[in-house]
This record gives C-alpha cells, sequence and structure tokens, in this order.
C-alpha cells in the first residue's frame, strides 16, 4: 500500500474515534464506511493493505455493535478474522475480533455461538507470545456468566475461578476487576446453594469497593445488597439488616440513575422486614421509595 493511501485511512480512522467521541455515530458511520472502501479498493497480496483493510473493518464493526446493529457487526468481524488467516504477528487482533464476535453473538440470543467465538478468543490470546491474561480473564468471565445461565454450575465456577486466579495474579486482590469476579462467584455460590462460600466472596468484594471507590458509588451500594442477601442465608439477620439499611441508603443517595437498583433493594429489604414481624417499617420504607422514584415500590 502507497503511503498516501495509508495517510489518508488513518485520517479516516481517526475521524470516526472523532465522530464516537462526539457521540455523532450516524456521521462515525459514514466516515467507517469510507475507510473500508478505500482499504478495499486497495487490497493487495501485500500484509500492509491486508492490515489496512482488517483495521477498517474491526472499527467499522465497533461501532456498528455499539449502535446496536449485531447482524453487521457480525459480518465485519468474520471478514476481518478470514483477512488475517492466523497469523501470528496479529493474533492479539484475532484474538480481540472473536471476543467482539462473540459480543454480537451474545446480544443476537445466540449464546451457543458466543461461547465458541470466546474459547476461540482464548485460544489466540494464550498462543500470543507472551500470553494476554487479562484478555483471558474478560473471557473466562464472559464464559462463565454463560455456563451460569445455561445452568451448568460446574463449568462456570470453573470459569470464573480462572479469571480470579489471573486476576489475583496480574493486579492483586485489591483491584476493581478483582472484586467484580469475587462478586461474581459469590452470586454463583448463593444460586449453588453453598452459602458460606457466597458469603465469603461478597465480603471480599464488599471490602475491596470499599477501599478503592468509598461507600457512595453504585458498586460498594450492590455489594452491600448481595452481602444482606448471604447474611441471611447463614443466620445472620442483624448483620443483614444494617447492610440492607446501608445499600437502600447510598441508592437513594445516587440519584435517579439508580433507581431500579432502589427499587430492587427495597424488595429485598421490606421482604426481609416482613419476615421479622415489621410490616408497618416495611410499609415506611415502600412510601418512602415511591416517594422517590414515583414507583410501586414493595
Amino acid at each position: 500500500m502507497d503511503s498516501p493511501t495509508a495517510t489518508l485511512i488513518g485520517i479516516l480512522l481517526e475521524r470516526v474515534e472523532k465522530l464516537i467521541a462526539a457521540d455523532d455515530l450516524g456521521e462515525a458511520l459514514h466516515a467507517a464506511n469510507a475507510a473500508v472502501e478505500k482499504a478495499q479498493q486497495t487490497l493487495g497480496p501485500d500484509l500492509d493493505s491486508i492490515d489496512a483493510f482488517a483495521n477498517t473493518l474491526e472499527a467499522r464493526g465497533d461501532l456498528h455493535r455499539r449502535m446496536g446493529n449485531s447482524d453487521l457487526a457480525r459480518d465485519d468481524y468474520r471478514q476481518a478474522i478470514d483477512q488475517l488467516e492466523d497469523r501470528p504477528d496479529r493474533f492479539a487482533q484475532i484474538g480481540r475480533l472473536h471476543a467482539a464476535l462473540g459480543a454480537a453473538y451474545d446480544v443476537m440470543g445466540r449464546e451457543d455461538k458466543a461461547g465458541e467465538q470466546w474459547h476461540r478468543a482464548i485460544e489466540f490470546f494464550e498462543r500470543h507470545e507472551p500470553p494476554l491474561m487479562l484478555d483471558i480473564a474478560a473471557m473466562t468471565n464472559n464464559l462463565g456468566f454463560l455456563y451460569k445461565s445455561a445452568g451448568d454450575l460446574d463449568m462456570a465456577e470453573t470459569q470464573f475461578l480462572r479469571a480470579l486466579e489471573i486476576l489475583h495474579s496480574q493486579l492483586g486482590k485489591d483491584h476493581e476487576q478483582t472484586a467484580t469476579v469475587s462478586s461474581n462467584l459469590g452470586a454463583l455460590y448463593q444460586a449453588a446453594g453453598f452459602h458460606e462460600q457466597s458469603r465469603q466472596m461478597h465480603e471480599i468484594a464488599l471490602e475491596t469497593r470499599r477501599k478503592l471507590l468509598g461507600e457512595e458509588h453504585p458498586d460498594t451500594a450492590q455489594s452491600h445488597n448481595n452481602l444482606a442477601l448471604a447474611l441471611l442465608n447463614t443466620g445472620d439477620r442483624a448483620w443483614a439488616r444494617r447492610h440492607f439499611e446501608r445499600a437502600l441508603a447510598d441508592f437513594e443517595a445516587l440519584g435517579p440513575e439508580y433507581h431500579q437498583d432502589l427499587e430492587a433493594v427495597a424488595d429485598n429489604y421490606c421482604d426481609f422486614l416482613r419476615d421479622e414481624g415489621e410490616a408497618h417499617l416495611a410499609e415506611v420504607i415502600a412510601k418512602r421509595v415511591r416517594d422517590v422514584t414515583g414507583a410501586a415500590a414493595c
């Protein structure tokens, strides 16, 4: 590929990024289409032109996915993967394309295809020198959700545990991503009936989020709610109550964007209060949440 053409494609891709940042997705798509067309016009057997074409397809695929055009994103990702033909110098990009293709299938409700692509992504991330461990962790976390949704809790645990092991090794225990996978494991153990394990994972997630994010953060508030539910299952009702109250107060303070989370916590807390024989207080909480959200909480 000649230098002027490479420069033009670079300018067009930079324009795509700039327009996306400005939330002008329609115009960004026109720029992405132009970049793909120019790269395709000059496509030849040389690696530079092949790489340029794959890069423009990936950029347009990402934009299509952002716009909700999952089928068009799928087609761009597939074509880009075909262009790169398992080249060792492109393992990182090929893995990234399989990961994105899996995400497109996931949105389309094709969990089987999503899982296939995420496994393929892991293969390429593992073959990269050195292996791209954080990318592997992201894929195993995704697979954990897929297996959990399919009811295969053992395989879900295997995937989540691998993600947790990698994140502990690469980022340490006091990191947001580590806390997220700990929380995912807590939810899995709760669904499987392993309540003591669930409690421990939610405690770990909450401790990390408090340290890194502070109390007035939605992830911390969600961890309070998750831990409260785990505590109920292990018989610590007084402690569960304190965490419900903390979650409720935090989501109230976070504003309208988190009203749905506030309503979910209120439902859990009201159920708890009724079980405790405090129906009147449950109605007080329900009214308080209705006044904030305008919804029929509890």
